[in-house]
């Protein structure tokens, strides 16, 4: 009886297939912080999916979605692990997959691009003081994956960085973030098919 419910897990832990890239997008999981700044990466990797995406539990880690990129399969990741603790659900799922650093993408926000902008670049750069960034690092023990930073910008004088990230983005402004989404989702895209220095060119 153990040993059929140990191999009924294990089942659930396997992947479909066998992918050539991940693009984890950095995010807080549960519906209150779904519409946040915070969560450009999971909002970014949804796009990527598209609405008929089939996303299922890993190990209790994280989301994953399969999708195939002009022919490279990719996996999506949304780890469930809460933004500081990004790297546990990465580190395990290129461990299994038998990837390397370098075919992974993080997807982040960063308050120090202009809201609007985004900017791909290669491995090998510090987190830049993004948690999510930094606790992957730490788990891989290596900087060699490349990042997709997504601008937010600063807020407004006097608001606190952590409220404005955190708080839902106001309605009036959701079109010009979903627009975002897709772009960056582009790129992305790019990143997978094309490699990190097309992409570069292509979308910075």
């Amino acid at each position: 009886m153990i040993a059929w419910l140990r191999k009924l897990i294990r089942s659930g832990d396997q992947l479909s297939v066998s992918p050539n890239k991940i693009i984890v997008g950095l995010g807080n999981p549960g519906p209150r912080y779904a519409r946040s700044l915070h969560n450009a990466g999971f909002l970014t990797v949804d796009r990527i999916a598209g609405s008929s995406a089939k996303w299922k539990k890993w190990r209790n880690l994280a989301s994953i979605c399969t999708v195939e990129i002009e022919g490279v399969a990719v996996i999506l990741v949304k780890p469930s692990t809460y933004m500081n603790l990004s790297g546990k659900a990465v580190r395990p799922l290129l461990r299994q997959t038998g990837l390397l650093p370098r075919d992974l993408l993080a997807i982040h926000d960063d308050m120090d691009l202009p809201s609007g902008k985004i900017r791909l670049r290669p491995g090998g750069g510090s987190a830049g003081g993004h948690r999510g960034v930094q606790s992957i690092i730490d788990h891989l023990q290596s900087r060699d994956f490349a990042r997709l930073r997504i601008g937010v910008g600063r807020p407004p004088e006097g608001e606190d960085p952590a409220e404005y990230v955190l708080q839902p983005i106001p309605y009036e402004e959701r079109t010009a973030f979903d627009a975002l989404w897709k772009q960056a989702g582009d790129a992305a895209s790019s990143w997978a098919v094309q490699g990190i220095e097309t992409a570069m060119n292509k979308h910075n």
